[in-house]
């Protein structure tokens, strides 16, 4: 009786000597193209061009209009130029730095108290950071300036007690930065805590049993354990802050202080001073700014982590 041997059964060749994945990985690919164009379109009509216009018109400038004879037409060469300009963005990129900063020290500690440190309300407290985050900025602001501000409650209690004597004890929220500060530290804190919080809940408790059996003191656990544990929600965090406080607009500009950063700038040229090109030159320096502080943000991360991974693999 002969064995009769099976072949297996041949790949289908598709029309002009193709074999069949490759025709269904081409068919695959036409469709991706197919279904991708039209949002890529979409994309570059509503962001892509708009942002082109804006970057001709900063580096162009606009020609001064005969209907207009007010009408300013600032170079871009004339706004970088422009002392004030440069004071401006010297001011926002100190107000992201130390606000971030701020934010950094101050999210680590709290959430530092919420995920380790017992106490009643906790978990009702850790809830309350996802609720604030979609808080408007203004908000934070209104509350600070009913707090401090020149008619707030403190001021009129300082009145009370002096007599009278003093209208304005306490004066620094709406003619100093420290008011902004104080506002987007309050404010972007919670956007510090919130991955901080994610990433000490998934911490392995059994080091930190360890740690303490060692008997290792507060201070060296947070150094040793949990800090590198939480090093990459903090920069996480912190990159998030950076970029919202680089571009902040309301807190600057609901406070009245005399003290400019420049998305306020920018909507003063556009809207009181007519210098369209002006604000298309600084809208591009602001983006600049904030992807040079981001890109290097990134870069000091990276090389943190790889210090780190060398120390742990060491």
């Amino acid at each position: 009786m002969s064995a009769v041997t099976e072949l297996p059964p041949a790949t289908p060749t598709a029309p002009g000597g193709r074999s069949g994945p490759a025709a269904a990985n081409k068919a695959r690919f036409s469709t991706a193209w197919l279904w991708s164009t039209p949002p890529i379109l979409l994309l570059a009509a509503a962001f892509l061009y708009p942002l082109y216009l804006v970057v001709k018109q900063a580096i162009e400038g606009s020609p001064p209009d005969p209907a207009n004879p007010f009408k300013v037409t600032t170079s871009f060469s004339d706004t970088l130029k422009d002392p004030g300009t440069r004071t401006v963005v010297k001011n926002t990129i100190e107000m992201a730095v130390y606000s971030t900063a701020g934010c950094l020290v101050l999210g680590f500690l709290l959430a530092l108290i919420i995920a380790f440190v017992p106490f009643p309300g906790a978990r009702a407290v850790s809830r309350f950071v996802d609720v604030f985050l979609s808080f408007p900025s203004f908000l934070i602001t209104v509350s600070i300036m009913f707090l401090y501000g020149r008619v707030g409650m403190v001021n009129h209690i300082a009145s009370s007690l002096t007599g009278g004597k003093h209208d304005t004890p306490i004066d620094f929220i709406e003619y100093s930065p420290w008011g902004i500060w104080l506002a987007e530290l309050i404010y972007f804190t919670p956007f510090v805590m919130r991955p901080l919080l994610t990433a000490f809940s998934q911490l392995d408790s059994g080091q930190l049993e360890v740690a303490a059996s060692l008997g290792a003191r507060p201070g060296r656990v947070i150094r040793q354990v949990i800090l590198p544990e939480a090093l990459p929600a903090l920069f996480a965090g912190g990159s998030l802050v950076l970029m919202l406080t680089m571009n902040e607009y309301g807190i600057v500009s609901f406070t009245g202080a005399k003290y400019q950063t420049l998305p306020v700038l920018i909507e003063n040229f556009a809207k009181e001073q007519t210098n369209y090109a002006g604000a298309c030159a600084l809208a591009v320096i602001n983006v600049v700014l904030s992807l040079a502080l981001f890109a290097g943000y990134r870069v000091l991360l990276a090389r943190m982590s790889g210090g780190r991974r060398a120390a742990v693999h060491a």
